[in-house]
């Protein structure tokens, strides 16, 4: 039983203490030292103990009548309260049933990990154990983060390390970056979350520090808001998912000038030749030129040859935000990036080269601490079959259809069940009206869940999972030096259990619960993980008992500032990279040899599917971009304070321009429908000079809360809008980014919010 008073804990957002008062939880203080605590931590205590939270095992009353007869109805009906013997009995008979009818392959098991900063009670890590050593499922790669990253830079520069981490770190580029060229800007709201925890906020210090020492920034993108306006960034406004055509422009000065590193390129890069041919327009007739640029961007021919010669004349460090790859071809302007990189011959200088998504979380850009990680196995699935992670709704809604995938033809299999853990892909997925489409396909959905999310209501069996608060872990991340003990705060809400608990039942049922659980329970696996991580080079660790005794550990850090590709920069043949040529490859033989016409052998503009200059910005003249927010990660706090307080009359805030808003008569606080022909959504109006014309921006995480299925959404969820397209046959990636809308003043009488929990499930409370 947990007793009141202070309890150290890790969340994603940052290291804080629980204050649990009569056994609740009733404020989060920030951790000692912290320089810039996360606001999403005042969301906590009204969120964890939230009227939203899912208290009672709960299956779908249709289902329970109807079973596989029921899909066409999933998302609506009544659910009914069960006892854990009966909720955990229905599962395991049903993963039973279609492992024995269909083969494991059939048994979808999704997660994505953001449920809990904890190592042991990781959701994905729990899941997949199960599910690995129970026989096998089919699983997910990649990300919705960087996705098409994860496929492209292999091929570039053999490493996901330009975008994952390690970085070059902040106290190089503090001590020696002239400029910083960040296309999408440098937002620092991002930089709040890290997926293991992190002890303390340190980007803005260190962004701060650049400034102070002379650094010079430059922020080319649609919205000045984009880096913080102490910076006094040179703002160089661009049109959205253009940003390839501007840095190839960029690479055209520089070749046309004579500006670029020839002994760099001979010395490190393959292919530059054949780029350089490309930008010339020898194979398609038409120069890659700022004159060429500039109708499609919206940048002056002057201004790029300007930023050109300002990028040659300086020790430039270039980032891109990683919400430029989830657009349309979302793998063009990274490589575009590195070949911009590349041709100004600064990779692997202190404070030059590039990196990908400064700011994007909290530990991009510090230093990787030395030593092992108290990470859960999961094992080996046995069963060969995947799909990337954005490509869900084909892979439910085309069963047996083929697909390209990074050189290979893959088909996607046939689903019966699908088993979600630790995730809310109504955030975090395209198109949702096709994903709801989608999730009424297989026989069967099981979700572990917290919360009455639009997954858990469109799911069959929901079963309460526990929030961190809840259970004891362990918080660690690769890219912070803070080992947190994650201390149990207050009792489980209703009959809540951890992942753990819910699929060591599963196990017992299914005959490998020795196998799952290995004999050890919750604080016994958090002892083994803990020394297990100092047993693999984290000797300066202290032992457990003294660590959860004092609550957190830090690790050792190197002092010199990385520089990442110094080593390759220094010896390219006795350090090569892992690419075909061991160098950075500007024309890759390999992707050309795909043969995809949307993704060719070196860096290209191709015009997204949507965007300003499709004939369909005649009909939907807006481009959405739909932002990480800030008072709350992904989905998660919507209904805490600090996401409430953002929002006109519960709906997600959109912002526009003076020149858009005057166009169609609004103003601030106006409630608007915005649509297309995928969806609608409400949302209130901000009216801010920070964006461009032709652009609006509607943060993403609102509930999905729609008024009927595949009705009006009430609260303003962007993926309502956005497009369910892969990037290319190459990376299949999301692009969500690509995205065309309208909005106009809705004029009648603005419908009530949703409720946040099921009719049923409140009277089961």
């Amino acid at each position: 039983m947990t007793t009141d008073g202070r309890f150290l804990h890790a969340a994603h957002w940052g290291t804080f203490y629980a204050v649990v008062e009569s056994g609740r939880f009733v404020r989060a203080e920030p951790f000692e030292g912290d320089p810039t605590p996360s606001p999403i931590l005042s969301n906590m205590p009204e969120t964890v103990q939230g009227p939203a939270r899912v208290r009672h095992p709960m299956v779908r009353q249709d289902w329970l009548e109807r079973r596989g007869a029921s899909r066409a109805t999933r998302g609506t009906g009544p659910f009914v309260r069960v006892t854990w013997d009966q909720a955990l009995d229905l599962v395991a008979g049903e993963l039973g049933r279609v492992r024995a009818e269909h083969g494991d392959a059939a048994v979808y098991s999704g997660s994505y990990g953001w449920s809990s900063a904890g190592r042991f009670h990781h959701a994905k890590s729990q899941l997949q154990r199960f599910m690995n050593l129970s026989g096998g499922s089919t699983v997910s790669i990649q990300n919705y983060s960087y996705a098409a990253a994860i496929t492209l830079l292999p091929h570039v520069v053999g490493t996901l390390a330009p975008v994952a981490g390690p970085m070059s770190s902040w106290d190089g580029i503090a001590a020696h970056t002239e400029l910083f060229v960040g296309f999408g800007g440098l937002a620092l709201k991002n930089a709040q979350v890290e997926p293991g925890g992190i002890g303390h906020h340190t980007t803005e210090t260190w962004v701060r520090r650049c400034k102070a020492n002379g650094t010079a920034f430059v922020n080319i993108g649609p919205s000045r808001a984009d880096m913080p306006a102490w910076l006094d960034a040179d703002w160089v406004p661009l049109r959205p998912n253009t940003d390839t055509a501007l840095i190839l422009a960029l690479c055209h000065s520089l070749l046309a000038e004579d500006l670029h590193d020839r002994g760099f390129l001979d010395r490190c890069c393959a292919g530059f030749e054949r780029f350089a041919a490309y930008l010339r327009g020898e194979t398609d007739g038409t120069p890659k030129c700022p004159e060429w640029a500039s109708p499609i961007t919206g940048v002056a021919p002057g201004t790029i040859r300007a930023l050109a010669r300002r990028m040659a004349g300086a020790r430039t460090m270039i980032n891109l935000a990683w919400g430029l790859q989830r657009a349309d071809h979302g793998e063009q302007p990274y490589w575009a990036a590195v070949a911009l990189a590349a041709m100004l011959g600064q990779i692997g200088l202190p404070g030059g080269g590039f990196g990908f998504g400064y700011a994007a979380m909290g530990g991009n850009g510090e230093k990787r601490p030395k030593g092992g990680l108290p990470t859960h196995a999961q094992g080996i699935n046995p069963v060969d079959s995947w799909i990337p992670l954005a490509r869900i709704a084909d892979m439910l809604l085309q069963p047996g259809q083929s697909y390209d995938y990074d050189g290979k033809t893959r088909i996607y299999p046939d689903i019966r069940l699908v088993y979600w853990c630790g995730g809310n892909p109504f955030h975090h997925h395209q198109d949702l009206n096709r994903l709801v489409r989608a999730f009424r396909q297989p026989e069967t959905v099981v979700v572990n869940e917290g919360f009455w999310t639009a997954t858990a209501r469109h799911a069959d069996i929901v079963l309460p999972a526990t929030t961190t608060l809840e259970r004891n872990d362990i918080a660690a991340s690769r890219q912070d030096d803070f080992l947190i003990a994650m201390r149990q705060a207050i009792e489980p809400v209703g009959e809540a259990r951890s992942d753990f608990e819910i699929f060591t039942g599963l196990a017992e049922r299914t005959g490998i619960a020795q196998a799952f659980t290995e004999g050890r329970d919750e604080m016994a696996w958090l002892r083994h993980l803990y020394e297990r991580a100092r047993g693999r080079g984290s000797n300066e660790l202290p032992d457990f008992d003294r660590f959860w005794a004092d609550g957190h550990a830090r690790l050792p850090v190197d002092d010199a500032p990385f520089v990442l590709f110094a080593d390759f920069r220094a010896d390219p043949a006795g350090r090569p990279l892992k690419t075909p040529s061991g160098r950075i490859e500007l024309y890759s033989e390999r992707v050309a040899g795909f043969g995809y016409e949307d993704c060719p052998g070196h860096p290209a503009w191709i015009p997204p599917a949507e965007w300003a200059g499709s004939p369909r910005a005649a009909t939907f003249p807006l481009h959405l971009l739909s932002p990480q927010p800030a008072g709350r990660l992904h989905s998660q706090m919507d209904g805490g304070g600090a996401s409430r307080r953002s929002k006109i009359q519960g709906r997600e805030p959109v912002r526009l321009s003076p020149v858009d808003a005057g166009a169609r008569g609004l103003v601030d606080g106006d409630i608007v429908r915005i649509w297309n022909d995928r969806g609608q959504v409400l949302a209130g109006v901000i009216v801010t000079d920070d964006l461009i014309p032709g652009v609006v921006q509607l943060a993403t995480g609102a509930w999905y809360d729609p008024k009927e299925p595949f009705g009006l959404d009430l609260r303003g969820n962007a993926n309502v809008l956005s497009l369910d397209k892969g990037t290319s046959r190459l990376g299949q990636a999301p692009s969500a980014q690509s995205c065309l809308v309208e909005v106009e003043r809705w004029t009648g009488a603005v419908p009530d919010l949703g409720p946040d929990v099921p009719e049923e499930a409140v009277q089961a409370a």
